[in-house]
Parts: structure tokens; C-alpha cells; sequence
């Protein structure tokens, strides 16, 4: 993982933390689901109630529902020495939830981050928004049928940039 423009969003995804059915009928619910995505927190209760707690403040303050029907769950600043490197966690809701974005279109797609500097954090924000600007893209993230699908499309994409 490098930073600013050579960020590799592709890099930071693998199958594990790929969930193409998110169940929660509600916002607070889908960021449980998302946290139990990221493989270091699954033996640590207390760093996922610490990421937790920062998502549900983050989301307080200003939603992260970008619009378009996706939303990048993410804390107002880096979480120094809760993950050792940048993780990027996606999640699909089939139905899609309120996220209170700006266009009011339900959430159905999820790009969780968790980046333990601000320069990774930005330059992971400012390269997924890129991307996600891209509606063949979007759509084609909605009808993906398999995590591997998921990061042929993400890497693609990356590779137009």
C-alpha cells in the first residue's frame, strides 16, 4: 500500500471481506455487519466496539451516504494502532437502507474504511470516489454475483485511471 496517487484499491479487497447480502434493515446494523468483515477485529471485541463507536459518531456529524445509492462508512480521522494497514470492507444490500445521503436514494453499496494514517485515509477517499463516479461501474458492482467479480471489476476500473 502506498500512498496518494499510487493507492491500489484492489489491494486492500479480498474475498473475506467481499458481502454481496448484507441482511440489516437499518444503518447502525449494516456498520455492525461491515466491522465483522475485517479478519484482525474478529478476536478483538474491544478494538470493533472502538471502530464501531467511531462510525456511529462519523455518521452523527454528517452522513456518508454519498449518493447514487453508496455510501463509504468511514471515522473523521485516522484510528492509530486499531489495524496496522489500510482495510477496505464491501458490502451489497439488495434492497439498499436510508443512509440519509444527499439525493435520499438508499444505500445499497458499502466501502468500509479503516486506515490507520490521514494520508492513507484521503488518498484511499479521494481514489474510491474516482472510481464510484463511474455509473457502468455502479451498476455493475450491484449485479456482481461473486466476491472474485467484485475485484476484476474494482481492478479494472482502477486500470482506466
Amino acid at each position: 500500500m502506498k500512498i496518494a496517487n499510487s493507492v491500489v484499491l484492489n489491494k486492500l479487497l479480498s474475498p473475506a471481506v467481499i458481502n454481496l447480502n448484507l441482511q440489516s434493515p437499518d444503518r447502525d446494523s449494516v456498520l455492525g455487519e461491515l466491522v465483522d468483515q475485517i479478519p484482525q477485529l474478529a478476536t478483538q471485541p474491544e478494538a470493533r466496539q472502538t471502530l464501531l463507536r467511531a462510525l456511529h459518531e462519523r455518521e452523527q456529524l454528517h452522513s456518508t451516504g454519498i449518493g447514487d445509492g453508496i455510501a463509504v462508512p468511514h471515522s473523521r480521522n485516522a484510528l492509530v494502532g486499531l489495524v496496522d494497514q489500510p482495510t477496505l470492507v464491501f458490502g451489497r444490500h439488495v434492497k439498499g437502507i436510508p443512509y440519509g445521503a444527499i439525493d435520499d436514494v438508499p444505500a445499497r453499496l458499502f466501502f468500509l474504511l479503516v486506515a490507520p494514517t490521514v494520508t492513507q485515509h484521503l488518498a484511499i477517499l479521494a481514489r474510491l470516489s474516482r472510481l464510484l463516479r463511474d455509473p457502468k461501474l455502479r451498476q455493475s458492482l450491484l449485479t456482481a454475483d461473486k466476491p472474485e467479480k467484485v475485484l476484476s471489476l474494482i481492478r479494472d476500473a482502477e486500470a482506466k485511471l
